[in-house]
C-alpha cells in the first residue's frame, strides 16, 4: 500500500502534482481490495441488485431527474466557491484549481454512470431525484429527502476543499526533510508525525472524493443536527477558534516539549515515541475507515481497529497529543499564563468532548452503532479504563 512513499522518496518527488499521483496510488490499491477481496459491491448496504437490473427506458426519466438535481447541486457549491474569497487565497486556491480541471470531467461521466448505476438501484429516487423533482415541477418531492442530500454535498464540498488544501504541504514538507538530521531524536519524531499527517491526509482525502455505492462507501446520512455542525467547523478554517491569534489560542506564553526537555535527551526521545505513538493511533484511526472515511456522516459503522478500543481513538489521540506536546501547565511567562494556557486547552478538549457527544447521537439513530456502544460501554478498554482511573 505504501509503495507511492518509497517511490516518492526515491525520485525526490514533492510538490501538488506528486502529492496528486500520491492520492491516486494510495486511492487505486484501497478501491482494488475493497472489489476482488472484500467484494463491497455485493453487499445489500449498497441498495444495489446487480442480478435484477431495470431496462433503460423504465428508469431513465428518473435518472436524467436526478442528474438534474445533481447540476443543480454542483452549480450551487460552485457559486458559494466563487464568492468566498477565503477559497482562492493561500492553500485552498490550489483546491480550486483541482476542483477547476476535475468537476467537467464528472460533470460528462456523471451522466452514462447514473443512467447505468440507476438500472440496479433498488430504489433510485434519492436526494438528487427528489432535488430535481423540486427543480422541474414534479410530483412526491419530499422535502427532507432533499435537506439530508444537501447537507451531504455541503459536509463533501467543505472538508474536501480543506483537505486538498493542506495536502501538498504536508506532502512537501515530509520530503524536504533533511535525512542526514534524522540521527537525532526530536527530528526523528516530527519526521515520523509528519509521515502520519501524510498519510493520514492521504486517506482522508481519497475517503472525502469516493462515496460512490458501488464501493459502499456512499453518505447513508449527514448530521442532520446544529450542535454538530457548529462543534465541527469551530475546528476548521475559516471557522476554526483554535489557530494563532483565535479566542481559543493557547500557545501565547507557552514552548513545546523541545523546550521544555532541552538538554534531556532521554526524556526527549521517550516523550517523542509517545507522541509519535498518539500520531499513529490518530493515523490508524483514518486508515480503518478506508474508503468511508468522512466527518458528520453516517457511511458504515465501525467496530475494527482503533475503534474495538474507544469509540473516539482520533479526538482521544489528537487531545494527548496536544495536552503532551505543549505542557501548557509550564510556562515562558507568569503563573496567569499558565493557567489561561491549561484552561484555554481545556476548553479545546471540551469543543472535542462535544463533537464525539453530537456524532453519537447522530449515529446512534443505528441500532448496530447503539449496539455497538452499549458493548464499547462494557468492555472497550478505554472506558474501562477511564473508570478504574475514577475509581482509584
Amino acid at each position: 500500500m505504501f509503495g507511492w512513499l518509497v517511490a516518492a522518496l526515491a525520485i525526490g518527488m514533492d510538490g501538488p502534482y506528486a502529492a496528486l499521483v500520491a492520492l491516486v496510488a494510495c486511492a487505486l490499491p484501497m478501491i482494488g481490495w475493497s472489489l476482488l477481496v472484500d467484494k463491497v459491491h455485493r453487499r445489500a448496504s449498497t441498495g444495489i441488485d446487480w442480478h435484477n437490473p431495470r431496462p433503460l427506458v423504465e428508469r431513465r426519466d428518473v435518472s436524467l431527474t436526478k442528474l438534474a438535481g445533481l447540476y443543480l447541486t454542483w452549480g450551487g457549491i460552485a457559486f458559494l466557491y466563487g464568492i468566498g474569497r477565503f477559497y482562492w487565497d493561500g492553500n485552498f486556491a490550489f483546491a480550486m484549481w483541482c476542483f477547476g480541471w476535475v468537476m467537467p470531467v464528472v460533470a460528462v461521466f456523471a451522466m452514462p454512470y447514473v443512467l447505468w448505476i440507476d438500472r440496479y438501484l433498488v430504489e433510485p429516487r434519492d436526494g438528487a431525484w427528489h432535488l430535481g423533482a423540486w427543480l422541474t415541477g414534479q410530483p412526491g418531492v419530499m422535502p427532507e429527502a432533499i435537506y439530508g442530500h444537501l447537507r451531504a454535498w455541503a459536509v463533501k464540498a467543505f472538508f474536501l476543499a480543506f483537505m486538498l488544501a493542506v495536502l501538498p504541504g504536508n506532502w512537501a514538507g515530509f520530503i524536504h526533510t533533511d535525512r542526514a538530521s534524522l540521527r537525532d531524536p526530536v527530528a526523528l519524531a516530527q519526521w515520523l508525525i509528519g509521515l502520519m499527517f501524510v498519510i493520514d491526509v492521504s486517506f482522508a482525502t481519497v475517503g472525502y472524493i469516493l462515496t460512490l455505492r458501488p464501493l459502499d462507501a456512499h453518505i447513508r446520512s449527514a448530521n442532520p443536527y446544529a450542535a454538530a455542525w457548529t462543534a465541527a467547523l469551530m475546528c476548521y478554517p475559516p471557522f476554526i477558534l483554535m489557530e494563532a491569534g483565535g479566542p481559543l489560542d493557547y500557545h501565547p506564553g507557552t514552548q513545546d516539549w523541545t523546550s521544555w526537555f532541552a538538554g534531556h535527551p532521554t526524556v526527549l526521545a521517550s516523550w517523542g515515541a509517545i507522541l509519535v505513538l498518539l500520531t499513529a493511533v490518530y493515523a490508524w484511526a483514518t486508515v480503518a475507515f478506508g474508503l468511508r472515511f468522512s466527518n458528520l456522516t453516517h457511511r458504515g459503522i465501525l467496530t475494527h481497529g482503533p475503534y474495538a478500543w474507544s469509540r473516539h481513538p482520533a479526538y482521544l489521540s489528537k487531545n494527548l497529543f496536544w495536552w503532551l506536546s505543549t505542557v501548557p501547565i509550564l510556562t515562558t511567562g507568569s503563573l496567569v499564563d499558565a493557567v489561561r494556557a491549561t484552561a484555554l486547552m481545556g476548553v479545546v478538549s471540551g469543543i472535542y468532548y462535544w463533537r464525539a457527544r453530537t456524532e453519537e447521537r447522530h449515529l446512534g439513530l443505528d441500532p448496530v452503532y447503539r449496539a455497538y456502544s452499549d458493548w464499547m460501554t462494557r468492555y472497550g478498554a478505554v472506558p474501562r479504563f477511564g473508570r478504574w482511573l475514577v475509581g482509584r
